[in-house]
């Protein structure tokens, strides 16, 4: 596969850029320019504790990733992890994207909860009192268990310690979105015109597969949606990474391949 567009990967909430440790280098060897912005106050758990990032909006992380991708010299595909998945299509609605993988995605503005869980975890932000003017500080325990259960004692507690506090008010907008009067979370699927790939974990409790079925379904038949056996949300490093990223670039190689040859008739 020769270099056709730049790939930027976007990582969740509470990370940072290392989340793409494993696919960066798998895609530098398929000629890719590879991108691993790292979203606005997520360095480092010393630069993450104040009232500025508490008060960041997930329109500030995608302004942030916009002005990325206006710097590029092509169009790109855009792989986005949980959180990131969302950014990736708010980018997509508002900037030329040539196709996106969307790992696990958060929903946009409109779709509601589609387990007991993920209503009940809403709810629980509540016990932190006005989370969303704060930073979120990671909780280890429920990373542990319902993001990071495929992997062993050993490999959880090396990612936990690299977790770093989330903006409430980013929380508040994916969360609570039917609260919140800006729509801050809103994409326009009609504005999304580029191929989605869009994975789901079976395993999965943060963003299961019948909500993510449902997000597929939105795009009007432009998203091939898919449903992994044996995986839960950590699709970007859980055993069977690699599985994944290799189909990802089987599914890009056959995307560009069919835009070339459109181009080339």
């Amino acid at each position: 596969m020769s270099r056709r567009s730049p790939v930027v990967m976007i990582h969740g909430a509470f990370c940072g850029e290392w989340v793409f440790e494993g696919w960066r280098p798998l895609f530098e060897t398929h000629d890719f320019e590879v991108h691993t912005p790292t979203l606005r106050h997520h360095g480092s758990p010393i630069c993450c504790t104040g009232r500025e990032l508490g008060r960041t909006s997930v329109r500030d992380y995608a302004a942030d990733l916009g002005e990325l991708l206006d710097g590029l010299p092509d169009w790109p595909v855009v792989i986005g992890h949980s959180l990131g998945g969302l950014l990736a299509q708010m980018l997509a609605a508002h900037k030329r994207v040539r196709a996106l993988v969307l790992l696990a995605p958060s929903t946009p503005w409109g779709m509601l909860p589609s387990t007991p869980f993920a209503f009940f975890s809403a709810q629980a932000l509540y016990l932190d009192g006005a989370f969303w003017r704060k930073a979120v500080a990671p909780k280890t325990w429920i990373a542990a268990g319902n993001a990071l259960d495929l992997l062993t004692e050993e490999q959880r507690g090396a990612i936990v310690r690299r977790l770093v506090p989330e903006s409430g008010r980013a929380v508040f907008e994916v969360m609570h979105w039917m609260f919140d009067s800006s729509r801050a979370t809103f994409v326009d699927r009609r504005s999304v015109t580029c191929p989605v790939l869009c994975l789901a974990g079976a395993r999965d409790r943060i963003s299961p597969p019948a909500a993510l079925r449902r997000l597929a379904r939105r795009y009007d038949g432009r998203a091939r949606f898919e449903v992994l056996p044996d995986h839960s949300h950590w699709l970007v490093g859980e055993p069977g990474w690699e599985r994944i990223a290799t189909g990802s670039l089987e599914w890009l190689a056959r995307i560009l391949d069919r835009e070339r040859a459109a181009r080339a008739r």
